[in-house]
């Protein structure tokens, strides 16, 4: 197995309150339901398990599933962990965070960043066309999120 990651940032300021969106945020069906390729969040206390549904990463079908943990911070910031359950092995985990910040036109500026892991069973030569699927599927699955958050929230296209 190699490991290989990739990791993206993003930010915007989304024209709905800081509660509404954190709502949406920590609700595990609800980041189920916008998340493309995201079949299920299960939270058992603070650890959110996610299951994928399958990819395809270089003619392999892969559908990982992995376990977070959760750490809420005010309504301003969530942080997650890849922290599978003791005496278990996942192939996969994702480490990253949420910030939320009131904006001054009443919106809230919302920033993100993740990095997701994946072993497979694939040799290192084939890390860039690996992490250059895996960027892909992250910037789809971003794309479609963000549009599903501002669907979820009422409101229309963020400007840019």
């Amino acid at each position: 197995m190699t490991r290989f990651s990739a990791s993206t940032t993003a930010e915007a300021v989304v024209p709905a309150p800081r509660q509404r969106i954190w709502d949406l945020l920590v609700d595990p069906a609800k980041i189920a339901e916008m998340t493309p390729f995201l079949e299920s969040v299960v939270a058992d206390g603070e650890h959110w398990r996610w299951e994928m549904s399958g990819l395809d990463v270089l003619g392999l079908k892969v559908a990982p599933s992995f376990t977070e943990r959760m750490v809420f911070e005010d309504r301003a910031r969530i942080e997650f962990h890849h922290d599978p359950p003791a005496g278990t092995t996942e192939r996969s985990g994702v480490a990253g965070w949420y910030a939320l910040a009131d904006a001054d036109d009443g919106g809230t500026h919302l920033a993100t960043s993740l990095e997701i892991s994946l072993d497979l069973p694939l040799p290192r030569l084939s890390a860039p066309a690996v992490t250059s699927t895996m960027r892909g599927v992250m910037a789809t699955m971003g794309d479609r999120f963000a549009a599903n958050l501002l669907r979820e929230l009422g409101v229309g296209p963020l400007a840019g």
